[in-house]
């Protein structure tokens, strides 16, 4: 769902670079970069940022200057938090960026529209079934990781087709609306391959899993 540079007025990009500022300063402050001084945590961060590289260079173009693919800010958010998730997903717009896959001057909403809203969405449903739901590793497997995959995608991509579809050029506005289906049957994709990875994880690494706690979710079976 990467947005270019030529989809939306000029001051969308500004109002976008004022925000990511702001929520560049909340990660600074409050991210647990301690983690990343062991070595095992600090090569499994710099692995998925690659990972995720390869795996948004999958991309069918759609739709002009909006390309599909998967995120994998579910998976981050539950494996780092949300302020590493959102730091590892903006190395990956700009590792894009630098490759020639997307515009700098697009960077920032890309940001907040791939790696912050999916980030936090995926944190609030996460928090939502702690608070809610019975403590155990299959309600952990099914609703952060799976639903919460799905709706971030979700959520992600329609606020992508909407911004397009709202304040585009009427030729791609018009366009934009038709793939929305693309975005619902996207995030059923990224839900199993979220629940995939983070099951895989929880049984083989668990360490890998920052927000998994076997006190939590397994002592209680």
């Amino acid at each position: 769902m990467k947005l270019s540079a030529a989809l939306l007025p000029g001051d969308w990009y500004w109002i976008a670079h004022g925000v990511l500022a702001a929520v560049a300063a909340w990660v600074f402050r409050t991210a647990p970069w301690a983690r990343l001084r062991d070595n095992a945590q600090n090569h499994l961060f710099l692995g998925s940022v690659v990972s995720l590289l390869v795996l948004w260079s999958i991309r069918p173009p759609l739709l002009r200057g909006i390309e599909f693919h998967f995120l994998g800010a579910t998976a981050l958010t539950l494996m780092f938090g949300p302020q590493l998730a959102i730091a590892a997903l903006g190395l990956v717009v700009a590792g894009l960026a630098l490759a020639g896959h997307t515009e700098w001057t697009a960077y920032s909403i890309n940001v907040l529209v791939l790696a912050v809203l999916p980030t936090l969405v995926s944190r609030g449903v996460h928090v939502v079934s702690d608070r809610v739901l019975p403590q155990n590793i299959f309600v952990f497997i099914f609703v952060p990781a799976f639903l919460g995959g799905a709706i971030a995608l979700a959520l992600s991509g329609g606020a992508a087709v909407s911004l397009v579809a709202a304040f585009g050029d009427p030729l791609t506005a018009g366009m934009a609306e038709q793939f929305l289906p693309y975005c619902l049957l996207l995030s059923f994709a990224e839900a199993t391959l979220t629940g995939m990875v983070i099951t895989l994880m929880v049984v083989y690494r668990p360490t890998w899993v920052g927000t998994f706690d076997d006190g939590r979710y397994l002592r209680k079976q």
